[in-house]
């Protein structure tokens, strides 16, 4: 059986959904310390203005070297309805957004206290809504950073360009193609909003 390793992630950009769409079971791990400014706890959607990044607030108890399965998010922030808005003003136009927004929604809505949690659900509503069988399971442990081939835990971040090997984003029509041309690593919102069920197939092309 083939199996990855990836960190949790909000919405996670296509790269992500192509790797765990190729193989048979993910690991996400658990037992990692918190890194700001990744995916972890962000997204970025294409907007009437460009990219821009939804972030998740955070409380992080001590500030230095916190453990990932600890990590709660701010409930006290109005956050949710501002992702709700912003999405839907990105996406309102795109032809699938009617058919997805309601699950959606739901996922940014989900109870919880921890992100590791809220990040699991996000990312089994968007494996339903595009037709992804891989089994995610948590890692029981920690492992350092290898030059294994199927680790990509800290290969895909948005500090940087993606540079796992074959992977180059299939091209297809975004909202507002006509004033930025092809924008890449988007949320995966992004091309299931624009693609609907296609998403699937383009998620397998982008991955030779």
């Amino acid at each position: 059986m083939r199996q990855l390793l990836l960190s949790t992630a909000y919405f996670a950009p296509p790269v992500y959904f192509s790797l765990l769409a190729a193989y048979n079971i993910a690991l996400i791990e658990k037992w990692e310390n918190y890194l700001k400014q990744t995916y972890r706890n962000r997204c970025v959607i294409l907007g009437a203005n460009g990219p821009l990044t939804l972030s998740i607030p955070v409380l992080r108890g001590s500030f230095h070297k916190t453990p990932l399965r600890e990590i709660e998010i701010d409930i006290s922030r109005d956050w949710r309805k501002q992702h709700v808005r912003s999405i839907t003003s990105a996406y309102a136009m795109a032809p699938y957004f009617e058919y997805y927004i309601d699950d959606i929604i739901a996922a940014i809505n989900y109870d919880c206290t921890l992100l590791l949690d809220f990040n699991l659900n996000v990312t089994e509503t968007i494996k339903d809504c595009i037709g992804i069988k891989t089994e995610c399971n948590l890692t029981d442990s920690f492992s350092k950073e290898t030059d294994m081939s199927d680790d990509f835990r800290y290969s895909i971040t948005p500090k940087k360009k993606t540079t796992v090997k074959g992977y180059k984003e299939k091209e297809y029509t975004q909202v507002f193609s006509d004033r930025f041309g092809f924008t890449p690593g988007l949320s995966i919102l992004d091309i299931l909003f624009n693609n609907g069920p296609g998403t699937l197939a383009i998620l397998h092309e982008s991955l030779v």
